[in-house]
């Protein structure tokens, strides 16, 4: 009998953790990452000098993507990819996600190159950067790497980095780790996934 029991009690709990991934829970495509201790905050300024925090976009989906504006692939690729994404949404869904674009390049990367960098893929897209110390901070509370590489003048240089894009529910909670390499649809199916309540 406490065998029967023991198996009704976990049969019981498979159910319980099989309904969690049903038709009603969320269908990402990209890594639900939902509960992790890590990225729970940044304090930059963004592209016009505004001090920011995770809390100023509180009510929408943020996404969160680490780069340098002299990179020469994937940063421009994911951030058009994530401008077609948006497109995709729709202007009302689109109103509701918030791009930030944090750069691990504040030596080259001012304030104001920031600001043309990151609109010309989208009017609404923000550009985030600190000193070198604030950079690293953020960089290590959400696991990136980053690393200069010489080039062939001091000022041509390069950077390695992580390259993969952080997304945040409307209440401020990390749900979403997307790789490098997805298309529009992908993000614009988790956007549509986390913007209607999932």
């Amino acid at each position: 009998m406490r065998r029967l029991a023991k198996v009704a009690t976990l049969l019981v709990a498979l159910t319980l953790a099989l309904a969690g991934c049903g038709p009603d829970g969320p269908q990402f495509k990209g890594s639900d990452i939902t509960g992790t201790t890590f990225g729970r905050d940044f304090a930059l300024a963004d592209h016009s000098g505004k001090s920011r925090t995770l809390a100023d976009f509180r009510g929408k989906i943020v996404v969160m993507f680490f780069g340098y504006t002299q990179c020469p692939d994937v940063c421009p690729t994911t951030l058009s990819t994530l401008a077609e994404a948006l497109r995709r949404l729709g202007p009302e869904d689109a109103a509701r996600v918030q791009v930030l674009f944090v750069t691990i390049d504040p030596e080259r990367d001012s304030a104001e190159l920031l600001s043309h960098y990151v609109t010309a893929f989208n009017p609404t897209f923000l550009g985030l950067r600190g000193d070198a110390d604030a950079t690293a901070r953020t960089a290590k509370e959400f696991k990136i790497l980053y690393q200069k590489q010489p080039g062939r003048t001091p000022e041509t240089y390069t950077m390695d980095h992580s390259a993969g894009s952080f997304v945040f529910d409307s209440a401020g909670r990390l749900r979403l780790y997307v790789g490098h390499g997805q298309d529009a649809e992908f993000f614009a199916h988790d956007l549509r996934e986390l913007l209607h309540g999932r």
